[in-house]
């Protein structure tokens, strides 16, 4: 999963980063408005933390761009203003939560993964597909009830293929997802292949079948 923190206060910017990375998450920080502009009109998230206060611009502005270029993330406001008047605002424009500055890191972590089931997993923590299923909240996968162990990458390569079932995934794209803006310092993406066929190695060792197939010239297809 792909988080997009927005943020003016480095120090906390830094923990939430830090905090979300250690839970698996991959993140991208944005210490400004124009800076999260672009990130918001280039890259693709999952969850966009929100702060409202920002040096060169209305966090609720921005919150109108997200809606315009990610209408499939869900959104949460960080915020030190405690006003009914910016929740109800915030809330009308599209964010699916408000948490008020300061707050517990594992809370916030909470409500993200709320966020993520409401708009990606139908409000379930478990995702099942034929045979496989995927508890999110624990991070665990099973093949015909038998669990199998996955790396951190792996387990995220098979999510985001359930989450996009039918659809065709471009090499560029699942980097992307996966790695973040990182991305661009790879000189190949020979390394998907090799990440993909360890995880299908493992689903048909538990006794699964192989249901991502090859778009030829194109990229990976889960059905």
């Amino acid at each position: 999963m792909k988080i997009l923190v927005i943020e003016d206060e480095i120090e906390l910017l830094i923990a939430i980063s830090n905090y979300l990375g250690r839970e698996n998450y991959v993140c991208e920080l944005a210490e400004s408005y124009q800076k999260a502009a672009h990130k918001l009109s280039t890259y693709e998230y999952d969850v966009i933390l929100l702060d409202i206060s920002l040096p060169d611009g209305n966090g609720l502005d921005l919150l109108k761009l997200i809606r315009k270029f990610q209408q499939k993330s869900g959104v949460i406001i960080i915020s030190a203003k405690n006003s009914l008047d910016d929740k109800v605002h915030g809330l009308d424009l599209g964010a699916d939560d408000y948490m008020t500055k300061p707050f517990q890191l594992p809370e916030l972590n909470s409500r993200i993964k709320a966020v993520l089931r409401r708009h990606h997993f139908d409000g379930a923590s478990v995702i099942s597909f034929n045979e496989i299923s995927v508890d999110t909240n624990s991070r665990t996968v099973t093949v015909k009830e038998k669990e199998i162990i996955l790396t951190p990458k792996e387990y995220d390569l098979l999510l985001f293929f359930l989450i996009n079932r039918n659809r065709v995934l471009t090499r560029e794209t699942i980097a992307e997802h996966l790695w973040s803006d990182q991305i661009e310092m790879a000189g190949s993406l020979d390394f998907i292949y090799t990440h993909l066929n360890n995880l299908r190695k493992k689903i048909k060792i538990a006794g699964g079948a192989d249901y991502i197939k090859t778009i030829y010239g194109t990229g990976y297809k889960l059905s």
